[in-house]
């Protein structure tokens, strides 16, 4: 079994037998699982910030940071690991209120608005989610069994 890392404003895809695809320490930040039930191809992108229009340079240079260009990017990888287009489950976890008690930027919220809308423009939307609140969450996902698994310090781990 190989464990693959994504960093925050990261992505990472495969179809590798016994990979697991991992991200940890989700605060406001999202991560978009996406699975091809027919390829088994695993998409994972770590997001940080909504809108990629407040830093151009950093978006191309890095674009799995943003919302919108991540998603782009991801979808792009997974093309290349055989995802045709055809059916892709999408799944999120992630956009808490941790550093912010006052609510003051929300990014989180900000963050979950903006993946689900750039998921929305290309006519996909998430089958289940763990976001919000104020947890960090890690995020795993089994190549083999398709199996996403959320944890919290604290709060043990369970299926998404």
């Amino acid at each position: 079994m190989e464990v693959v890392y994504v960093g925050v404003g990261e992505y990472a895809t495969s179809k590798k037998p016994g990979d697991v695809v991992k991200t940890l320490a989700l605060g406001s930040c999202v991560a978009v699982i996406a699975l091809d039930p027919r390829t088994r191809v695993v998409g994972l992108l770590h997001v940080a910030l909504p809108d990629s229009s407040i830093n151009k340079k950093r978006a191309l240079e890095r674009p799995g940071m943003f919302a919108d260009t991540g998603t782009e990017i991801l979808l792009e990888s997974m093309k290349k690991h055989g995802y045709d287009g055809s059916r892709l489950t999408i799944k999120l976890a992630g956009g808490a209120s941790i550093m912010d008690p006052n609510n003051t930027f929300n990014i989180g919220k900000r963050n979950i608005l903006s993946v689900k809308k750039a998921l929305w423009r290309v006519k996909l939307g998430a089958i289940s989610e763990h976001v919000g609140g104020n947890i960090s969450r890690s995020v795993s996902v089994d190549v083999n069994s398709g199996k996403v698994m959320v944890s919290s310090p604290g709060r043990g781990e369970w299926p998404l």
